[in-house]
């Protein structure tokens, strides 16, 4: 990509490739134009570091926040507040702070960190070369730009080996496979930062890798969708067969080929297509400014979108964490029990009465094993005002703790317990489709979707359809089942933006009616919380200062 020396950690480190020998079998070829990938065990092989290269590996890397899963994706839910932290390590207490808090009592918890709002705090501390793996901002770049590059390094070599069998099978599989992951990795950058660079050159080749023509987030989102329509023109045009399902499986890790995770057929994944594209209107336009074509554009995509028997893009953890780590390789782990993450009580406010996803999967935090009395966590109060909570992530994978049948784990700590979502999901797409029944005059249809999804996760809720919802009531069930059913699926920040939660308090944005702790533990039930985020992240300094845009660049700053 850029001089962020991230090259895609030299494509593969050779560490890797001993490390993850048995369970994530990647080829480490060190260099885009090696003889290793121009066969047809390396070019399968390679592919499969995307979970490696993509995912794991960048220059820079903290041990407290984690990788993707962990770290940068935490950023989301942070500033979606569906979790907090006052761990400092890469500014992650900063990144997710309000302005500001007011309590029942009129008091105002200010956010203690200086620069004292996200956008200065960004700009003047985290989002600047010299702070290296400081700089909060950096690592979702990188990592994305590690996939887009693997991308570009498959597809210049594909037609360079030589295949056995179904050799046109193949080699479809594996475009289809570099289009679908650039178009995942232009789809966040498009979705998180103001402006991205369209790279379709790998590292190593004639041509250079990068290049300074920073275009806008709107056109990252259109270069994503070409991607991705790119790959179902090649999935449409393929059938199942033994080459199909066995360079599939070359693709996929063993241990991610479980639960909903598998071997998607052509079919699957172009409906998996249709729900990442369906996720690229929703999420990047904000509700007030949806038009009825932007909804009924949805509407087509979702309808063609994920089901609920579907296979989808999935990621476990194994004992040896080749991938995801057990105990720390995703949010989930890093929240569960007394650990990185808090569970916000804004996504306990949001539970309703008798969700037995609340019961399997929360529990109040208390003195002791033999002292009840709750005891909220405060922490470091130095370090955030909106963090302190009564709750706590139950580790459904410990011993004695397996929780009840049939209803969705929020955490399992155990090998292979978790399953992660990396894309889309039956879950987003019915959520996806039920907003926008709603938002066109088919409130019922749109709320039974909502009930389906309950029903999917266990939830025992009685049905909320066909019972004389208002529009006003039906928007705020979609809303709930948002935050919780698509939990940790790096969805809630996104939605924070396009429903104005995370503007200023002045400009009708922040949340009121909220639960919210005081710096001692007492509880306000009417708060107002002004979060007044930064919707779009500039284009990090890292790369700025080592690749400074060209004549007619989009601009990278957002003017926020």
């Amino acid at each position: 990509m850029n001089k962020l020396k991230i090259l895609f950690s030299t494509l593969l480190f050779a560490g890797i490739v001993s490390a993850c020998k048995d369970d994530l079998d990647v080829l480490n070829p060190n260099q885009p134009d090696s003889k290793a990938i121009r066969t047809e065990t390396g070019i399968i092989s390679f592919g499969e570091g995307v979970y490696i290269t993509g995912f794991k590996d960048v220059k820079y890397y903290d041990g407290v926040p984690g990788y993707f899963w962990s770290g940068a994706i935490a950023n989301h839910e942070l500033m979606g507040d569906v979790i907090g932290t006052d761990i400092a390590n890469i500014f992650i207490n900063q990144i997710g702070c309000p302005d500001e808090v007011t309590l029942d009592n009129g008091s105002v918890l200010v956010n203690p960190n200086a620069p004292s709002k996200q956008v200065d705090f960004i700009r003047i501390t985290a989002n600047v070369n010299s702070t290296g793996y400081q700089n909060s901002i950096y690592y979702e770049w990188a990592y994305m730009y590690n996939i887009n590059n693997l991308c570009n390094t498959i597809l210049s070599n594909v037609d360079l080996v030589n295949y056995s069998g179904d050799a046109e099978t193949k080699k479809s599989v594996l475009r289809a496979w570099a289009y679908w992951w650039k178009g995942y990795a232009y789809s966040r950058i498009g979705s998180i930062y103001y402006a991205g660079l369209i790279l379709d050159n790998a590292n190593g080749e004639a041509v250079t890798g990068t290049n300074g023509n920073y275009v806008t987030k709107e056109a990252m989102i259109a270069e994503a969708n070409s991607n991705l329509d790119k790959a179902a023109g090649i999935l449409s045009g393929l059938t199942v067969n033994s080459d199909y399902t066995a360079t599939m499986q070359g693709l996929i890790p063993a241990f991610n080929r479980v639960g909903r995770g598998g071997v998607l057929s052509p079919a699957m994944w172009v409906r998996n297509i249709n729900t990442l594209k369906a996720r690229n209107v929703l999420v990047n336009t904000r509700v007030k400014d949806m038009t009825p074509a932007k909804w009924n554009e949805i509407l087509t995509l979702t309808a063609s979108g994920v089901t609920s028997s579907d296979y989808v893009f999935t990621g476990r953890t194994n004992a040896t964490g080749d991938f995801l780590a057990p105990t720390t390789g995703s949010v989930s782990a890093k929240t569960a029990g007394t650990s990185t993450y808090k569970i916000s009580e804004r996504l306990i406010q949001d539970f309703k009465a008798g969700d037995k996803r609340f019961t399997n999967n929360f529990k109040i935090r208390v003195k002791s094993a033999t002292d009840p009395t709750v005891t909220p966590y405060i922490g470091e109060t130095s370090r955030g005002n909106a963090f302190f909570t009564r709750w706590e992530l139950i580790n459904r994978g410990a011993a004695g703790s397996e929780g009840e049948a049939g209803v969705i784990k929020f955490a399992d700590q155990n090998a292979g317990g978790y399953e992660l979502f990396l894309a889309s999901s039956y879950e987003e797409n019915a959520l996806m489709r039920a907003e926008a029944l709603i938002h066109t005059a088919s409130i019922d249809d749109g709320l039974a979707l909502v009930d389906a999804v309950r029903t999917y996760q266990g939830s025992a809720l009685a049905a909320v359809s066909a019972t004389g919802l208002t529009f006003d009531q039906a928007v705020e069930e979609l809303r709930k089942e948002r935050r919780i059913g698509l939990l940790f699926r790096a969805l809630s920040f996104y939605d924070a933006r396009r429903w104005g939660v995370i503007d200023p308090v002045s400009a009708g944005g922040g949340r009121k009616n909220a639960i919210a702790l005081s710096k001692t533990g007492v509880v306000s039930t009417n708060a107002t919380i002004n979060y007044n985020f930064l919707d779009y992240w500039d284009v990090p300094d890292n790369e700025i200062v080592y690749n400074p845009p060209a004549a007619g660049s989009a601009p990278t700053t957002n003017p926020r």
